[in-house]
């Protein structure tokens, strides 16, 4: 397969978001500019006022690879205003039919990745998104990481799954790689969420259709010290994940999303009780009903603490 050379309307429109990715981009660019499709395809990369070399890494690509690279450069950060996600939609071609999302320090590792994800799609419209296998790289450590999309199987065949597999809550990828249908977004209950968060993403793409998870590896996710799920600011992730969770079920109120939040929540039971987080365990009763908010608040904590302390009696 021949990469294509990018003439008429693309495809697929990439998303990346990019603040002080210095050290990473190269190889996150490198992964777009590989890819081999028989169709065009851009990348829109939003520097969001980076304070390092990340700017004129993208102008590089930019000037290099003007049919893929579209550059977006930020004087102040927009992050933090919340409107960073409108500049990316206002400079995507207005026709493009697919999303893929890579952030900056972040990487994919197949050529192939969107020509096998899109060819999937195209030929099951039933499905809004596609996502794969990745490896994940700790940083800290300078080593890849054990890891396998979580999602309970017998199998390394790919699967589709559907929104009923989703609420069970074992089912968990990074955005790096998804790929979905612009339309089914659009047409979701997305935009109504007060805050939006990746898996609340993945949720709302699943009320629209089915979800294709390939087996193959076609990408890795860098675990950073300073990430937003690092041990120095999960806190911070987690009172957001919250906010965004509730958000989803102010606005779907069905069982699927009320499954969905409980089994998503329910790892952090332990811990919203010990930082005495009431507002999140009102909320509990108020989003997830009654036995549920009951479990997470209650019978979910002590079975976590009967579990630390069982497990040092025994050591």
């Amino acid at each position: 397969m021949e990469k294509n050379s990018q003439q008429g309307v693309p495809l697929v429109s990439i998303q990346c978001l990019v603040y002080n990715h210095e050290p990473y981009l190269r190889q996150c660019l490198d992964g777009f500019v590989m890819q081999q499709t028989t169709f065009p395809f851009e990348a829109i990369v939003h520097d969001d006022a980076s304070t390092d070399g990340s700017a004129a890494i993208i102008r590089e690509y930019a000037e290099k690879y003007p049919d893929i690279i579209k550059p977006i450069y930020e004087s102040e950060n927009q992050y933090g205003k919340g409107i960073i996600g409108k500049k990316i939609d206002d400079t995507m071609h207005p026709d493009s039919k697919y999303i893929a999302l890579c952030e900056g320090d972040d990487y994919w590792t197949d050529p192939h990745k969107l020509q096998i994800q899109v060819d999937f799609l195209e030929a099951h419209p039933d499905h809004s998104f596609s996502v794969h296998e990745y490896k994940e790289w700790d940083e800290l450590n300078a080593c890849y990481r054990p890891h396998q999309l979580r999602f309970l199987r017998n199998t390394d065949e790919d699967l589709t799954l559907t929104i009923n597999d989703f609420a069970t809550g074992v089912f968990f990828t990074k955005t790096l790689t998804c790929v979905y249908n612009r339309k089914a977004l659009h047409n979701s209950n997305f935009k109504m969420y007060d805050t939006k968060f990746d898996m609340t993403m993945f949720f709302a793409l699943m009320t629209q259709g089915k979800c294709r998870l390939f087996s193959r590896v076609m990408g890795c996710y860098r675990m950073q010290p300073n990430s937003v799920t690092s041990s120095k600011n999960i806190g911070r992730f987690r009172r957001s994940t919250n906010e965004a969770m509730f958000s989803l079920c102010r606005v779907e109120k069905n069982e699927p999303s009320r499954e969905f939040v409980y089994n998503y929540l329910k790892p952090f039971a332990l811990s919203v009780i010990l930082n005495r987080q009431w507002k999140t365990i009102k909320n509990y009763y108020k989003y997830l009903g009654l036995r549920r908010a009951f479990i997470i608040s209650i019978v979910e904590p002590m079975r976590m603490v009967w579990q630390i302390a069982k497990k040092k009696i025994t050591q």
